[in-house]
Formats: structure tokens, sequence, C-alpha cells
């Protein structure tokens, strides 16, 4: 029930809306806002009807971390009151001049209450909801995290609690050489399809093109020189051997400098599937005979692909490129003449795993920032992944 003046008003309906968590800008605390939806009549004798406002009022909170004997830490929720400016009340039907004068003087009298109703009626209810909430997950909200990258950004979009778990959504900028934004990954997470996760105290969605996006700032590097003979003996002799059955003049001239050149053509392309994660990526790759020569002896387009590997150490969520696979190799141009690519895919593969697959993995080693997973305690974490994302949350104990 509320006031209006001297009579009572009786609520027909109320919702609370999704809660937003917001960090505020000393980074030791969030701020909580929950929309108030409502729906309240009140009785008019006179003219035997029902007059029905629509109240529309946003509560916010602050949440900081409160602790208590032996440390321990608990997530409270204080100064609780309505936001500013939030305050809207209407009339929910049309009405005659009289009770249209009526209304709007309950309206003027109804405004000025609602701001105690929030502090009497929400705010407990917001209190209560936030009493088992642990307090480290303040630290959740620590952005913007840094990646080993000066063109990709990486950002938490503004946390959602949603039936007591806490989403998060990675996104991120991408950033060209003069250091303006190219381009956002910022959908929110009601996009995305994401399984029902049940008494878990946090999600951590990283979407697939956020994925690709952090994949490709980590291991892009142009091309990738290698003296062969110097650094991979065993590998320059296969590869002697295998332009020997092509060419053998060809294979001749290989001298012990030289050079494999590797490039990446394109972004990698991400595939997503229940538990499953690959990388294809198109690959160019040069062949010198040696250091001086100016133009390859051929050059071939490849087709790789990769599984993937997602795991947390130290703090950090890791990609890992489990292998890499040469699945078509196209012959992009020659100096020996054309020949049938499909003859190096063995030696293709070997140089590919030698040389590209333990750079570009050194790479993703530097990994996100997850400090999390420390933050709130937890001793180890689940990974798993969907057509759409890839989700971090707390093991199952």
């Amino acid at each position: 029930m509320l006031p209006s003046g001297g009579d009572r008003m009786k609520v027909t309906s109320a919702s609370i809306g999704q809660l937003q968590v917001q960090p505020l800008a000393n980074g030791r605390q969030l701020m909580v806002k929950a929309p108030l939806d409502v729906v309240a009549g009140f009785n008019v004798p006179l003219f035997k009807t029902v007059v029905e406002l629509h109240v529309e009022v946003e509560a916010q909170a602050i949440i900081h971390v409160e602790t208590r004997e032996k440390d321990h830490a608990r997530l409270v929720l204080s100064e609780c009151s309505n936001t500013g400016g939030s305050l809207r009340v209407s009339l929910l039907h049309k009405l005659s001049f009289l009770l249209k004068c009526l209304a709007d003087k309950v309206i003027s009298l109804l405004t000025p209450a609602l701001p105690k109703l929030v502090e009497s009626e929400l705010c407990p209810v917001l209190k209560a909801g936030f009493e088992d909430m642990r307090g480290e997950l303040l630290n959740l909200t620590k952005v913007p995290m840094s990646l080993n990258s000066e063109h990709l950004k990486l950002d938490f979009i503004s946390p959602v609690i949603d039936h007591s778990v806490v989403h998060l959504i990675l996104g991120a900028r991408l950033f060209n050489s003069e250091g303006k934004v190219t381009k956002l990954f910022n959908v929110a997470g009601d996009s995305l399809n994401l399984p029902t996760l049940n008494q878990t105290p946090f999600r951590l969605t990283v979407r697939k093109d956020v994925v690709v996006a952090i994949i490709a700032a980590l291991i892009h590097s142009g091309k990738l020189t290698v003296l062969l003979d110097y650094v991979l003996p065993e590998v320059a002799r296969q590869l002697r051997s295998s332009i020997k059955v092509i060419d053998e003049t060809a294979a001749a001239q290989l001298g012990p400098t030289q050079i494999v050149k590797i490039m990446s053509q394109t972004t990698p392309m991400l595939i997503l599937d229940q538990g499953n994660a690959k990388v294809a990526q198109l690959i160019v790759l040069e062949i010198f005979a040696t250091d001086k020569d100016s133009r390859p002896l051929f050059t071939l387009g490849i087709e790789a692909s990769s599984d993937i590997q997602f795991y947390v150490e130290d703090g950090l969520l890791v990609f890992s490129f489990n292998e890499i696979r040469a699945d078509r190799i196209h012959l992009m141009n020659s100096d020996i003449g054309v020949f049938n690519p499909k003859l190096l895919n063995n030696i293709t593969t070997k140089i590919l795993t030698s040389i590209l697959l333990p750079n570009e993995n050194g790479k993703l080693r530097s990994g996100i920032p997850v400090s999390m997973v420390k933050n709130l305690g937890f001793k180890s974490i689940s990974l798993s992944l969907t057509k759409e994302a890839l989700v971090v949350t707390q093991a199952s104990s």
C-alpha cells in the first residue's frame, strides 16, 4: 500500500528490472542500480471508478567490502536511495477533466513520498539479496585490462547481476597505428545464446569475435624469417630431399644460408563448438635458396588449421594451439617450373610445426589477465565453449 494524501493506494503490480552494476572511479566500490516499475490504483467513490498510475523509479546503492572477525569479508550494500531524476509518475489511462485534476493532485502528493518508500521498501530487498555475495566481487571490475598489444585494449562491459550470478562480458577496442579506435566489440551478453549456469557466483563471457581479435592481435607480426640450415639443420635436410624429388637442380641450389619466410595472410578464422575450438589460417610460405636471392624458388599458399586449448595459469587466461596442419597447399608462383604442391605436404607441415607453431604459442602465452580467479578465492575454474563464446565459471566442487 502507498500513501496518497489522506487515502490509501493499492499496488496492482510491481516488478524489479535487471540489476545493473558499475564500478566507481575509486576502484574500490560498485554502484548498483535497480529499476522499479509499479502500477497502483486508488478508488474515487464519487465517480465510481479506479484511477491507475504508472510509477517508475530507480534505486541506487553503493556496494563495498566489510571485514568482520577472523578477516572474513563480505559484500554489503549501503547508501541506498532513489536515483536523481529517475522518478516518473504518469496516468495509465486517459481521464475526464475532473478526474485528471484529482489524479494530478494525488501525483503531486505522491511524488515527494516515493524517495522515502524506496528507502523503506525497496532498499531492504536489495540489501537482503546481497547478504550472501562475496566481498571480493568488487575486484572483478578493475578495467581496462592490459594486453600485450598496442592495437587492442580489453574492457569489461558493465557487469550484470542476474539471479545472484555476476555476468561479466569481455569487450575490446581495436586501434589503428594512429591510436584511433577502428572497431568496438561491445555487444551485450543477452544477444548470446548461452546455457543457464546454476549455482555459480560468476560468469565471464568472451565472445567469439573478441577471441579472434585477441588471437590476431597477439600473433600478428608480419613476416617470420628463419635461416633454416642454421636453426633447424635436420628440417633443412628434409626440405632439400623433398625438393630433390621435384627438381634436383633446385635442390642443389639450397645453400647453408637458405631462408624460409612465413607470413599470415588473413585474420584467423575461429570455429567454436560445444567443447571444441579450431582456428584456420591462410599462410604464405616462401623458400629462398640463399640469403642473397631476391626471388624465392617457389611460394606456397597454405590453408592451415589448429586445435585450440584454453586454460588458466598464474591468473592468465591462456590460448594455445595444440598442433598445426597443412590442410591444403597451393602453388602461388615458382622459379623451378610447375609442380604438384602435395609433394611438399609432409615437409610443409614439419616447417609449420617447427617454426610457426612455437612462435605463435609463445606470443599467445602472454594471455588475458583474469585476476578474479585469485581475488574470489577460487581454487579452480571451469572453461566451456559454445558456438558463440568462451565461458569461464567457477569449477564445481
